[in-house]
């Protein structure tokens, strides 16, 4: 098998910085470009990369690239690329997505099939198989994507299965809650470090609350979930074990934060205790039901993380413009502290009675956001005490 890999980290648009950043914080060099991000690396690096990128969205081997103008040049450029490193007799191989843009092949399905068809008449011939007898399909999955954009392919399998948000610790959710790699990019791009206060006032099934604990004590997001790369025959499962043995002594379950999820509903209170007992934060977390005009605090230079109700997660236009009158109205009090408001609302600066600091433009799955930030007076706790902002 393949000693180096070309590999892609997909994400959602708006956060390929992001990744990007977590990449090159693993020690590998990388490029962004829209939606994805490319760099190489071997065995290690994929188990690495799965188990830790926090904002992505799957990991994927780039089997080959190359034109395709027409369905025969599709289908000679799949079947001259090194299948017989990547799939063993026996290997489950569903062309499981094709995605044609800008492309003189736009029909996916016949993609799908001319792709499927190469591919198998390269392993029959690798493998000494007679052409009239299929193939079994009986082993380990290896789930093919083609990808054509302005007439140029590129063949890749997936080494992640179930997306990377899917962490494993959520027993149940609320309505349309926040992606987990979503509530993490967010948490990166604030000014929050794990000395600080964070409050989550809408927390809901406690995504933010749970991501932050699990960033700040250095939790690796994969940690409680299996991938698809690991039931393949040729990823040693020693060397996968020896990865999640060395992300476990990198946790520092000790360290003690201050994260704090409200929520008016009691019910998702309850949710959001079960979830993080699932992750393993029993106790590091302060859940409370409570209306969010209701938070007060002395405390200062903390951070408000908030997705709250908009669009589609609340139908009624005028409690919507209460909730975000009211949320500017309690927190314009906490001079010290900053905001992270996450909405599709685009009116939601005159509803909240601030314009933000700074906006970016994101993606919550095809519904497009922005993230609304605004800073806080970061002053020591003498100076507040003499300005009266605490």
């Amino acid at each position: 098998m393949k000693k180096t890999f070309e590999l892609i980290a997909t994400v959602a648009a708006g956060l390929e910085s992001v990744v990007g950043k977590e990449i090159r914080d693993l020690g590998i060099d990388c490029h962004v470009e829209n939606g994805k991000v490319h760099f190489q690396g071997d065995l290690k690096t994929i188990i690495e990369t799965n188990l830790w990128l926090r904002a992505a969205d799957r990991i994927k081997i780039v089997v080959g690239q190359f034109p395709a103008r027409t369905f025969e040049e599709l289908f000679q450029g799949v079947y001259h690329l090194d299948w017989e490193n990547y799939l063993p007799l026996g290997s489950t191989f569903p062309i499981a997505k094709a995605k044609c843009v800008k492309s003189k092949l736009h029909n996916e399905p016949s993609v799908q099939a001319i792709t499927k068809k190469a591919v198998v008449k390269k392993l029959q011939k690798i493998y000494h198989r007679p052409e009239n007898i299929p193939l079994m399909e009986n082993g380990p999955e290896y789930k093919i994507e083609v990808s054509i954009l302005k007439d140029q392919a590129r063949i890749m399998i997936d080494t992640t299965g179930s997306s990377l948000f899917k962490r494993g610790y959520r027993v149940d959710k609320g309505g349309a809650p926040i992606k987990e790699n979503m509530a993490a990019a967010i948490l990166m791009l604030s000014n929050w470090y794990p000395d600080k206060p964070l409050v989550d006032p809408t927390c809901g099934s406690g995504t933010f609350c749970i991501e932050a604990a699990m960033l700040a004590m250095n939790i690796a997001p994969g940690f409680n979930r299996d991938f698809a790369f690991e039931q393949w025959s040729w990823v040693p499962k020693d060397l996968v074990q020896e990865i999640r043995d060395q992300a476990e002594k990198r946790a520092n379950y000790d360290l003690e934060l201050d994260i704090s999820g409200f929520d008016i509903d009691g019910r998702m209170i309850a949710v959001a205790q079960k979830n993080a007992e699932e992750a393993g934060l029993s106790g590091v977390i302060n859940w409370k039901q409570m209306r969010l005009q209701d938070f007060k605090t002395d405390k200062i230079n903390g951070v408000i993380i908030s997705n709250p109700p908009y669009g589609e997660r609340l139908l009624d236009d005028k409690a919507i413009d209460i909730l975000y009158n009211e949320m500017g109205q309690t927190f314009a009090l906490l001079k010290t502290w900053s905001q992270f408001i996450l909405t599709s609302d685009e009116a939601f600066e005159t509803k909240y009675g601030r314009q933000a600091d700074k906006k970016r433009k994101l993606y919550n799955g095809t519904l497009k956001v922005d993230l609304y930030q605004y800073f806080g007076q970061r002053v020591k706790r003498q100076v507040a005490n003499e300005r009266g902002l605490v």
